[in-house]
């Protein structure tokens, strides 16, 4: 595609885009881009390679999602179950430790890193999540990365590049692992505090449940302000698990109203909601009209980090599409949606490019 036609491409964008600006200013200072799993649409997630993709293409952040090995090591992996990102079922050895388990009330079956020490998941090779969409060329080259590797591993590329470089770590299925033995929380803060990156440069611990982020805020009090909570939520009529366990009947919709940001702003400093909580979709997968959420968070004193934004057509709002093909890569629909994200106000967001978040962010 010419010059000329991308840039026609992208001001229809645009105003399509122009229709949905609230003009809500961030509560933040800078609006902040972060590296979902890394360059996750580049590389497979949470890998050393991906987290330096995004680090090399701008990102302020990079998120690595943790979960625990047979021997206690938190390893970043999206979930327990591994089989969509190892090649663990071609592993022979590992055969007899396929089983299904119940992981926040849903049966789910395949290899759990639970099940595994950290030396056996050394052993597996990365692979992509979503071949579906996206390349499969890194497959078999990268290792699962330890929490500990991760921050050596930032620290160096901070030294390098002259610029800080903040940590999202999100600790997955916590009561799930409690009650499993493993309890996240005590270990992961241990392993911040013995790094000398982690105890003065940002991090910010998210989760999807309420009562480990509670704990977490008891524990860390006023001494640690490099380090911040995120509490994220999911669709309106779910609950976090915690509730669920506990018999509650809270929800993340009860959570995004007025009074339930209030309470989220006693123990947390930042909400992460899906997109389309705060510009939903309309009946025709256009992007609508900005709700009241940005508003009430900014309210309460919350910040919102809304996760994801992703490069291909199929994860678009339909009026960003680049042609009809779901798996079109369309950097110039993504900014643009993007750009409709921060108009509405938007602190800081979850991107698998960071380069395109770069661009929508330092272009506009």
């Amino acid at each position: 595609m010419g010059r000329l036609s991308w840039a026609i491409l992208l001001l229809g964008a645009w105003m399509m885009a122009a229709d949905v600006q609230a003009n809500e200013a961030p509560l933040a200072p800078k609006v902040l881009v972060i590296g979902h799993r890394g360059a996750s649409a580049l590389r497979p997630e949470h890998t050393l390679a991906s987290y330096g993709k995004a680090i090399a293409d701008g990102a302020d952040f990079i998120e690595p999602d943790l979960v625990m090995t047979r021997d206690g090591v938190p390893v970043a992996r999206h979930e327990n179950e591994i089989s969509g990102t190892t090649d663990v079922a071609q592993h022979a050895e590992f055969a007899s430790r396929k089983t299904t388990k119940t992981i926040d009330g849903h049966a789910v079956t395949g290899w759990f890193t639970e099940d595994f020490t950290l030396d056996e998941l050394k052993t597996l090779r990365a692979r992509e999540r979503l071949p579906q969409l996206r390349s499969t060329a890194y497959d078999g080259q990268f290792q699962i990365p330890t929490l500990d590797e991760i921050i050596d591993f930032v620290a160096t590329e901070s030294a390098t590049r002259g610029r800080v470089i903040g940590i999202i770590p999100e600790i997955k299925h916590s009561t799930y692992f409690q009650k499993a033995g493993l309890p996240m929380e005590d270990r992961v803060l241990a392993i911040l505090a013995a790094h000398a990156y982690t105890r003065t440069a940002p991090v910010e611990i998210q989760s999807f449940e309420i009562a480990n982020l509670r704990y977490l805020r008891g524990k860390l009090g006023k001494a640690h302000p490099n380090i911040r909570l995120l509490q994220l939520l999911d669709d309106p009529g779910d609950q976090p698990y915690d509730v669920v366990a506990a018999g509650g009947k809270l929800s993340y919709g009860d959570m995004m109203k007025p009074a339930g940001l209030r309470e989220i702003a006693s123990y947390a400093d930042a909400i992460g909601p899906n997109i389309r909580a705060i510009i939903p979709l309309n009946a025709d997968s256009t992007l609508g009209q900005p709700t009241a959420l940005v508003h009430d968070a900014h309210a309460a004193k919350l910040e919102l980090h809304p996760f994801t934004f992703r490069p291909e057509n199929y994860f678009q709002a339909r009026n960003f599409w680049k042609g009809s093909d779901p798996k079109t890569f369309n950097e110039a629909g993504s900014v643009a949606e993007i750009r409709a994200y921060l108009d509405a106000g938007i602190d800081a967001f979850f991107t698998d490019d960071p380069a395109i978040g770069r661009e929508a962010v330092d272009g506009r």
